[in-house]
């Protein structure tokens, strides 16, 4: 069996990353999501174990000292993590894994994982991506502000990463992803694990 690869998807609030890493999901199976454990509390809509593990944060320090996540951050008054265990037991099994998370993880996650293939989204442009925090609904005009002036941050680490697609039409957005996904599967090193016996019969 073929070993998975890991993919790191990051973006900017407000770029379209969840709704984009969900498209990607639904279209194919071998894609699996890592979910990160956050003490933050939920947003309407969102179920425990499904968007995120929600912990209180004496369990999220816990998990933390005892080196439990892959990569932790301190993003917005609250701490992420992607738990170690989760994402090792998938990768063996030959899923690809899909970490979607901030430039700091990603930071972290290269250190662990050099052949990590890591992908940035960018919105076509700030007033863009202030529609969408506005259109969320979701929180107050002080909150959008800053948001705003930490996804200005964000995207200043775009050149860390390997890939990068704007998100200006879902459907562009989304082929730009699944293109990378299928153009790392078709590696020299990961076909000769997959067919092997054919590869060996024929060369």
């Amino acid at each position: 069996m073929s070993h998975g690869h890991l993919f790191v998807i990051s973006a900017a609030s407000g770029a379209g990353k969840t709704s984009l890493v969900r498209a990607m999901l639904a279209q194919d199976p071998l894609l699996k999501l890592s979910v990160s454990h956050t003490t933050r509390t939920p947003r309407p809509g969102e179920e425990d174990g499904i968007h995120y593990h929600f912990v209180p944060e004496p369990e999220f320090m816990a998990m933390l000292n005892s080196g439990g996540f892959l990569e932790s951050a301190h993003v917005h008054s609250a701490r992420y993590g992607t738990a170690q265990s989760e994402v090792e037991n998938a990768l063996a099994a030959g899923r690809d894994v899909i970490l979607e998370i901030d430039w700091q993880g990603a930071q972290q996650i290269r250190t662990l994982f050099p052949k990590v293939t890591s992908i940035f989204i960018l919105p076509p442009s700030i007033d863009a991506l202030a529609h969408r925090l506005n259109n969320r609904g979701q929180d107050s005009e002080a909150v959008i502000t800053q948001r705003l002036a930490a996804a200005r941050e964000e995207m200043r680490h775009v050149h860390e990463f390997d890939y990068v697609t704007i998100n200006d039409n879902f459907d562009v957005a989304l082929q730009d992803l699944m293109a990378i996904v299928r153009a790392q599967r078709l590696q020299l090193n990961r076909q000769v694990t997959c067919h092997a016996s054919l590869i060996q019969s024929l060369t």
